[in-house]
């Protein structure tokens, strides 16, 4: 089982899907998820989606987010009232941004 990592840097690339927290691990309850826009002139557009293991048939895919833009020098907090808490035996948490986007993504339990 893959250690958990709270920290993230993601510089997009169109079509590129980056595993932030791996499926059948037990990492525990994600308090926040904290996403911040670091590009200094473009809104970033993320999708950010639970999915199962692929290992297991066809991964069944839950978005949080889709295609939700960010503006420049800004961030979105999503809490456990907003609904990211989910069962991380089963699911994965993965992040899309887009082609030019940068973003700092960092987890909370």
């Amino acid at each position: 089982m893959a250690a958990f990592v709270p920290y993230h840097n993601i510089t997009g690339s169109t079509g590129i899907t980056t595993e932030l927290i791996r499926p059948g691990g037990n990492n525990g309850a994600i308090k926040s998820v904290l996403i911040t826009n670091i590009h200094a002139t473009n809104s970033a557009t993320v999708t950010l989606f639970l999915q199962s293991n692929p290992s297991s048939g066809v991964p069944k895919t839950f978005n949080l987010l889709f295609t939700t833009p960010i503006p420049v020098n800004m961030s979105l907090l999503l809490e456990e009232r907003d609904g990211i808490a989910f069962n991380n035996k089963t699911f994965g948490l993965y992040v899309t941004v887009g082609g030019a986007d940068t973003v700092d993504i960092l987890i909370s339990k």
